[in-house]
């Protein structure tokens, strides 16, 4: 007999997925918790995703299992939570487990109190273990709960203190100076791969923001090996299986060291940030291969991951008719089967076996001899289509859609961006503030990616409406998340009760963290505007996260290039008029300058641009080539 829960009714595509398991799941609200309080019942709290492999395997061993749910429902309430939606309530309790188990993952299990306090923490369970603990949790529940009370409360406190980074004053930490850069760079050229490109061993990460650290530290200090590391990597990548050979876009990560048998699902945030890394990598070199590759991303993107309205939707998964990667590999003899005279070539020049690379005699397709198979891949793209496609998650999510609106107007496709802001602004924005989605409040995080994206379309259209935008958007981040009192931006808006500690992320991970992207965000304004409130709010930031930039800066990257932009004099390009205004902008796009802004000046002339570094300006141009020779010089 089918079984419905009150998850049927959920916009999150992962909720939904969980509405027919025989345990009685809630969504994360009062509801829940009202159940547990009256009850005395501990919360068992499940956070996945629906691109989730692991989240899938856990919810037909355990969630769909009959008993399994009777004893989940007559003991505990359970709460489902997507952490794409809440990644407040997501970093949160990773936090925990990562403190109680020294690693972290999805699903998550947590077990808390009816005052949401966790006292048990894991996360992917087997079936039989999963049973065991539940009812080792029932039993000490039962006859031990002082003593599960205390260790939460234990849990709690440990947690604030950490998720809170709180410390006296402000003028106890001064600015950074150039110290962390240097050390930072020492820290990631340590553990980079020279042979195979990434940081550490399998699973290896793309980790973007890193890249970013990179090209900002080489362009500062003229350091070679930062850019060629990065060089290398995206090379690598852009080689490997971590790469979809045939319909471009990134895989999450691979779970080998060479990029070569990837976790197959595709999220929106890697694509956003790839993106942007590889147009950097044509700044610096002039080598099309980079652009190549961002264009096939951003390809893969507007085909599969765009709404008929213009916003982006946030994964695809890695299973496809219940296997991982089904989807994406091929045979030998698949391949033969297509190509005909043509597949011992493209079989040689993308690594492909009769034995294979990947189960069953299947192969992931990585380049091993770089050649022109366009038509080829072209021809197996078409077939690979007939196939059954993974799930897509079609959550729009404002924060990565603030990613993607940056990555296609700093790749040159404005059209798309500006149409993916203005979704966001009729339906992610009302009650004069911003939305995640549109249910939940935007945290830190859609502001500052938001707000930056729309700079970034507001330099490739010379709009001024998405400068305006991006301005009270930034207004309103500092009114809702900034601590005024010691610097720094907290995830969320204090609003929600549940939420019991109100975190300042500081980790740059598989996304930058919220509070680098908003300091980002108030520099690069502060130039725009003048303003200096924006200046001062960046700068405290910077001052309240020092001590982590000194201990451990290889883990705030993006948080370092603002360090950088800091100490730098960031450069302003102005371009006047109209006719011959695209050339130039051309110039300046093409070279690779990550302290600079671009200004329009309304005018009916002819274009000219103006190059100003430190209230300098040096005399306008109205050629490209005289614009491009004083942008070499003003670096």
């Amino acid at each position: 007999m089918t079984t419905t829960n009150r998850l049927i009714h959920e916009s999150s595509p992962y909720l939904r997925q969980h509405a027919h398991n025989p345990v009685d799941w809630f969504p994360w609200g009062e509801e829940a918790f009202a159940k547990a309080r009256t009850e005395n019942k501990p919360i068992f709290l499940s956070i996945g995703y629906s691109t989730c492999h692991w989240c899938h395997v856990m919810e037909r061993e355990s969630f769909e299992h009959e008993e399994l749910a009777g004893l989940l429902n007559q003991h505990f309430v359970a709460i489902k939570v997507d952490r794409e939606e809440r990644p407040d309530l997501d970093r949160l309790y990773m936090t925990a487990i990562q403190a109680t188990m020294g690693h972290g993952g999805w699903p998550m299990s947590v077990w808390l109190t009816p005052e949401l306090k966790p006292f048990f923490c894991g996360t992917y369970f087997p079936r039989q273990q999963f049973a065991q603990l539940l009812q080792r949790i029932v039993d000490v529940w039962e006859t031990n709960r002082d003593g599960v009370i205390q260790q939460a409360d234990q849990i709690t406190g440990s947690l604030a203190q950490y998720l809170s980074a709180a410390r006296e004053t402000v003028e106890a930490q001064p600015l950074p100076d150039e110290r962390p850069l240097h050390t930072g760079f020492e820290q990631l050229k340590a553990s980079y791969d020279r042979d195979c490109g990434g940081f550490g061993h399998a699973p290896k990460f793309p980790h973007p923001v890193s890249l970013d650290f990179l090209f900002h530290f080489h362009a500062r200090t003229g350091e070679s090996a930062a850019r060629d590391m990065a060089l290398h990597q995206l090379r690598a990548m852009a080689r490997g299986g971590i790469v979809d050979q045939l319909g471009g876009g990134f895989h999450r990560y691979s779970v080998d060291s060479r990029w070569l048998v990837s976790h197959f699902e595709k999220m929106l945030y890697d694509q956003a940030q790839l993106i942007c890394r590889y147009v950097e990598a044509w700044q610096l070199t002039g080598d099309n291969f980079y652009t190549d590759i961002a264009r096939r991303t951003a390809e893969y993107v507007l085909r599969d991951l765009s709404s008929p309205e213009g916003g982006f939707y946030s994964a695809e998964d890695a299973d496809s008719e219940g296997e991982e990667g089904k989807f994406y590999v091929w045979t030998r003899a698949e391949i033969q089967q297509v190509l005909g005279d043509n597949a011992e070539a493209f079989c040689r020049a993308y690594g492909v076996t009769e034995p294979g690379n990947w189960e069953h005699g299947n192969n992931v397709l990585h380049v091993v001899e770089p050649g022109n198979f366009a038509a080829e891949r072209a021809a197996l793209f078409a077939v690979r289509e007939k196939r059954i496609r993974p799930h897509r998650d079609e959550k729009i999510l404002t924060a990565w859609n603030g990613l993607m609106i940056s990555a296609l107007a700093r790749l040159g496709l404005p059209a798309p961006a500006e149409k993916a802001a203005r979704y966001l602004l009729a339906h992610h924005y009302r009650e004069d503030r911003l939305w995640r989605t549109p249910n939940i409040a935007a945290m830190l995080d859609d502001y500052a990616f938001f707000a930056n994206g729309l700079l970034d379309l507001h330099e490739a259209t010379f709009d001024p409406v998405w400068l305006t935008r991006a301005n009270e958007l930034a207004g309103q981040m500092l009114e809702l998340f900034y601590d005024t009192e010691q610097g720094g931006f907290f995830q969320t808006d204090g609003r929600d009760a549940s939420v019991i500690i109100r975190s300042k992320d500081n980790y740059d991970g598989a996304e930058p963290a919220g509070n680098s992207v908003a300091t980002t965000l108030l520099l690069r304004l502060a130039e725009f505007t003048g303003e200096q409130r924006y200046r001062a709010a960046a700068e405290k930031t910077l001052a309240f996260f020092a001590g982590h930039l000194r201990n451990a800066p290889h883990a705030m990257p993006a948080m370092l290039c603002n360090v950088d932009w800091m100490l730098s004099s960031p450069r302003q390009v102005t371009i006047a008029g109209k006719e011959g205004a695209k050339a130039l902008l051309g110039v300046v796009r093409a070279i690779y300058a990550p302290n600079q802004i671009v200004k329009h000046a309304p005018s009916e002339v002819k274009a000219t641009a103006q190059v100003c570094v430190n209230q300098a300006c040096q005399l306008p141009v109205a050629e490209p080539a005289e614009l491009r020779a004083q942008l070499a010089g003003s670096i």
